[in-house]
């Protein structure tokens, strides 16, 4: 656990009839906190000693929590922490990229197991749907016989509306194929787990909130900059969906450039600006997404780039926090750490440039997670849904 703040959750319920609930609860302040004794839980939960104490006993049967290193104290026994089994859930995770799809395999403690990667001119549904067949085979091949009991569902992350892709991927007009396509049903061809679709910047938002500074913020809004920029929001320490699953589209928040023209905010913060300047300067556009990811060669184009999304994203904070008083504002992308503090750090000089009144100033922070962040939040779904908190 690392050194930053982790916000409360609320407290349980001691009545009949809502056990999950409460298991639920238990279940997300380890994952959140930490290693905890029964005590301490029963403290932060207002459930009496002995309900603590029997769910505990029945999550550590089922296999989802261990008995830590027991701690002594100044007095009497030493208290046991139960912690989070990490062999207790787990599960695939798919994002479908513009330009590439990653797979991975998930364990209940949010480490990734093994990934697969696969690279296209355009996504089509024939390959994506193998990709994710073969790639489930061979990453289930790779774990135990314990841990391939536990996997408990498929998580998809993918834009919404990828058929409007069409236009600025040069795609042919069959690309259209995927405004029929249900994944669900596509799945069930070839597994029985249970799947889940997130949109794609929801997923990397809830990768944050599980697994990164999104624990320390109860409210926040969430920019993800991949090849097109998104967001997502958390309120009252959950992320909403929205009721199309389609919540934070901040890519489509108007933008005033600086020669006094609106356009959407995808067309002023997104990589895509930066591969296509890189591509004009005769650069290596492969070397945005290769691994590790090392831009120092993009020089002048990378500067202009931040400086112009930085602009972006302050209008935008300042726009989303005059809805909603968010306490903070939480920017990642797929781009080295370093890119992310440039822009971060460009992002608070610019809106303290703007016209605040009226408004509480959002604190314009990094996130954590990086560039993984939608397909670890694609494996975050089955689990969560299922087991915690959201």
């Amino acid at each position: 656990m690392n050194d930053i703040e982790v916000r409360q959750l609320r407290s349980g319920v001691n009545q009949i009839g809502v056990r999950e609930i409460n298991e639920r609860l238990i279940l997300s302040l380890i994952q959140r906190h930490g290693g905890m004794p029964g005590s301490e839980l029963a403290k932060r939960t207002d459930l009496s000693a002995q309900t603590v104490s029997n769910i505990l006993r029945k999550l550590e049967n089922e296999g989802f929590l261990k008995r830590g290193t027991p701690k002594r104290g100044k007095v009497g026994k030493p208290s046991i922490p139960m912690e989070i089994d990490s062999d207790g859930a787990l599960s695939f995770g798919l994002k479908i990229g513009r330009r590439s799809s990653d797979l991975a395999v998930m364990d209940l403690s949010g480490r990734v197991l093994e990934q697969r990667l696969i690279t296209y001119r355009y996504p089509m549904p024939d390959q994506i749907f193998t990709f994710l067949r073969e790639g489930m085979e061979a990453l289930a091949g790779a774990l135990t016989p314990y841990q391939r009991k536990r996997l408990c569902g498929i998580g998809v992350a993918a834009p919404s509306e990828i058929w409007r892709w069409s236009d600025a991927l040069g795609a042919p007009e069959d690309f259209n194929i995927w405004r029929e396509i249900d994944f669900a049903t596509e799945i069930a061809t070839f597994s029985d787990l249970p799947q889940y679709t997130d949109n794609d910047a929801t997923a990397a938002c809830r990768a944050e909130h599980f697994f990164g500074r999104g624990r320390a913020f109860s409210d926040y809004a969430y920019f993800f900059i991949g090849s097109f920029i998104g967001g997502g929001i958390v309120m009252a320490s959950s992320v909403v969906e929205g009721r199309q699953h389609n919540a934070g589209a901040f890519g489509s928040l108007p933008h005033i450039t600086a020669e006094g023209k609106e356009v959407q905010l995808i067309d002023a913060a997104s990589l895509y600006l930066l591969e296509a300047a890189v591509l004009k300067a005769g650069g290596d556009t492969a070397a945005m997404w290769r691994m590790p990811q090392d831009w120092t060669g993009f020089g002048t184009d990378l500067d202009d780039w931040i400086t112009q999304s930085a602009k972006a994203l302050a209008s935008a904070s300042r726009t989303v926090c005059s809805v909603i008083d968010f306490e903070a504002v939480l920017i990642d992308g797929a781009f080295p750490a370093d890119v992310r503090e440039r822009l971060v750090a460009e992002t608070r000089t610019e809106l303290q440039a703007l016209d605040l009144r009226g408004l509480i100033t959002p604190r314009i922070e990094p996130a954590q997670i990086g560039g993984n962040a939608r397909v670890i939040g694609a494996a975050a779904e089955p689990m969560f849904s299922q087991f915690f908190l959201t």
